[in-house]
């Protein structure tokens, strides 16, 4: 198990000089994932870089598409939305127009936070937000049995988070 991580790892850090990062710019990558708000002179400090240098770096990071925004992530139990509920839809038909359809219809609805495209036994899973079952009964009435292209719907309901990250490896 430990040579499979180290060989992940070593893919990772492949793929990543592949692209144009090198040692520091994986650094500055991973210090900005845990603290998005930390001050130019903070990270530069922590990834032994001038501030001008390290300044650079994360605005060509930024102009380079590695880093696409930075965001607060919020407590969804103190937002009063601690139901998380994973979708799977199959659609009737796989037609481009009917793909095209689903997903801007989905994309309009507030408590849908991801959407994917599978391969796989369902079309899409969805991973939904609530307070609770009766909420999410009307986010699936309102807008769920609404959405165009919908053959089947299975809906299943997340007792506990066990790991959550939004950190991409760049080791």
């Amino acid at each position: 198990m430990v040579q499979e991580t180290t060989n992940i790892s070593i893919n990772v850090s492949d793929k990543l000089r592949q692209n144009g990062l090198d040692e520091i710019d994986r650094k500055i990558l991973k210090v900005l994932q845990k603290k998005g708000r930390l001050s130019n002179a903070d990270l530069s400090d922590k990834v032994n870089l001038s501030a001008s240098a390290c300044h650079r770096r994360v605005q060509r990071l930024e102009e380079d598409g590695f880093i696409k925004g930075y965001v607060a992530l919020l407590d969804a139990r103190k937002m009063g939305l601690p139901t998380t509920v994973f979708v799977e839809i199959t659609l009737q038909a796989q037609a481009d127009e009917v793909l095209e359809a689903f997903e801007t219809a989905v994309s309009r609805i507030p408590d849908v936070l991801e959407c994917h495209l599978m391969a796989g036994t369902a079309d899409y899973i969805l991973k939904v937000v609530a307070e609770n079952t009766d909420d999410f009964a009307r986010i699936h009435r309102q807008y769920l049995t609404r959405l165009p292209g919908v053959a089947q719907m299975q809906s299943s309901f997340a007792l506990r988070t066990v790991f959550k990250t939004t950190a991409m490896p760049v080791d």
